[in-house]
């Protein structure tokens, strides 16, 4: 079945930078179009960074433009999320999926940007 695992997030200060992961199986993931997802409290998930099968093609949420970078790697599986210049509005729990997502989500990885 499909399974995506996050893992990377926790606590920085603003300004601050993180490295979030997610490895990936059940399905063949070279095939589709990945992104990385949050949730902040009270508000819907959002998509905030895409990147096509091949690794070429990527596009961002304007709030993380030039801030985040996405990359993956297909023979590994996993897709990659690289945050700088992080700010308190970024805080949320991040989730990995292929565009359009899974039915099925992971439990995510909680960022934090708080002095």
């Amino acid at each position: 079945q499909v399974q995506l695992v996050e893992s990377g997030g926790g606590l920085v200060q603003p300004g601050g930078s993180l490295r979030l992961s997610c490895a990936t199986s059940g399905w063949i993931f070279s095939t589709s179009s990945m992104g990385w997802y949050r949730q902040a409290p009270g508000k819907e998930r959002e998509l905030v960074a895409r990147i096509s099968s091949g690794g070429a093609g990527t596009n961002y949420a304007d709030s993380v433009k030039g801030r985040f970078t996405i990359s993956r790697d297909n023979a590994k599986k996993t897709v990659t999320l690289q945050m700088n210049s992080l700010k308190p509005e970024d805080t949320a729990v991040y989730y990995c999926n292929k565009i359009p997502p899974h039915d099925s989500w992971g439990r995510g990885t909680q960022v934090t940007v708080s002095s």
